[in-house]
């Protein structure tokens, strides 16, 4: 059967309204086009996105909406013009599917900064003016551009995680050049992307500190995690004796909390990430001036840097804690997710359980 003849072909959960609530939807792909990868979805991973735009926390939703944009699959079928895949490769997609591919941005292959707006997996707009579904479903048609190699042998349920909270610490930690064995790390919170955080920060011989509002993580980041440190923020005592201490630091948390007391932890000319989204970020310049330090902020990463990540998990061994479930259990993993009740990110097996 063509690719032209499909119709309704894709198996899906998607969020009808801003109750968020998800359940099963059929809708029909794009026809394959000459650069076009369609990709056999195996995996996705459950990210606080798909929580914000199901629940149109931002007022943008476009419903039906199919989240997920942490997605690893196998290759079932290629354009003509496809150079760089073919039938049975493992591939992930990650937060964006287009981009003007003409900017410094996109020549850079640094697509997700794309001056006009990259593309995002779901709930975007395409250059076709077609609505973007994302990975909560059996299959996927994209740009080969924005497709990315897994290594051999890499887990595909671990690889997808990667694809947005992997690479949203990597990128940075690259970026300012944590990569420096016996330079120390500090980690703002401690789920799906602070746990990343820790991982990266002890492949690249870091000395890490979790600095955490919660006792009853203390054990999993040291002994599970490898954190060589872990301070509790409401201990005053804990907190002075981290002053000037740390190179870098980088904030996943996104609930509201102040920045002062962690911009006093940083040496001389010591990096602070934000990677998180409170309602405001507000410190005093004293904080920032005095010591020369650099206030920084990032999302996910481009087509390069991305596929320098997985090569560099796999030839590392890191694997991203998961829980894998299947789709019919996925409100109730939103709803863990929200709480935090989980360690440290959902995946959804796809292939086994979307029937």
């Amino acid at each position: 059967m063509s690719s032209e003849s499909v119709k309704d072909d894709c198996l899906a959960w998607a969020a009808r309204d801003p109750s968020g609530v998800l359940s099963p939807y059929k809708f029909s792909r794009r026809a394959l086009r000459k650069d076009d990868v369609s990709l056999k979805i195996t995996h996705c991973g459950i990210c606080y996105a798909d929580v914000i735009w199901s629940k149109n926390k931002h007022g943008d939703s476009r419903y039906p909406l199919v989240p997920g944009h942490e997605i690893a699959g196998i290759v079932r079928e290629v354009g003509s013009s496809v150079s760089n895949f073919k039938v049975g490769d493992h591939v992930g997609v990650g937060t964006y599917v287009n981009s003007c591919r003409e900017c410094e941005c996109c020549n850079d292959r640094d697509e997700v900064n794309c001056e006009k707006g990259a593309i995002f997996t779901f709930n975007g707009i395409d250059a076709d003016g077609s609505i973007t579904k994302g990975g909560y479903s059996s299959h996927i048609v994209v740009h080969e551009s924005y497709c990315f190699r897994i290594p051999d042998g890499y887990p595909l349920a671990s690889v997808a995680p990667l694809l947005c909270a992997g690479i949203t610490v990597y990128n940075p930690m690259m970026r300012h050049k944590m990569n420096q064995p016996g330079k120390s790390l500090g980690v703002i919170g401690l789920g799906g992307l602070g746990h990343m955080a820790v991982k990266f920060g002890k492949a690249f011989g870091l000395k890490v500190t979790v600095l955490s509002t919660s006792i009853s993580k203390k054990e999993e980041a040291q002994s599970v995690l490898g954190a060589d440190n872990f301070v509790i923020t409401s201990n005053q005592e804990q907190m002075k004796a981290l002053h000037k201490s740390l190179d870098f630091i980088i904030d996943t948390a996104s609930g509201d909390h102040p920045f002062d007391p962690y911009m006093s932890l940083l040496k001389t000319a010591g990096v602070f990430v934000l990677v998180g989204f409170p309602s405001e970020v507000k410190f005093s310049p004293a904080s920032l001036n005095i010591g020369m330090k650099t206030v920084s902020g990032s999302i996910t990463g481009g087509t390069r840097v991305t596929q320098e990540m997985l090569d560099f998990c796999a030839a590392n061994k890191i694997y991203p804690k998961i829980e894998v479930i299947p789709i019919q259990y996925v409100n109730e993993a939103l709803e863990r997710m929200v709480k935090n009740d989980v360690k440290y990110r959902f995946v959804i097996d796809i292939e086994s359980s979307l029937k």
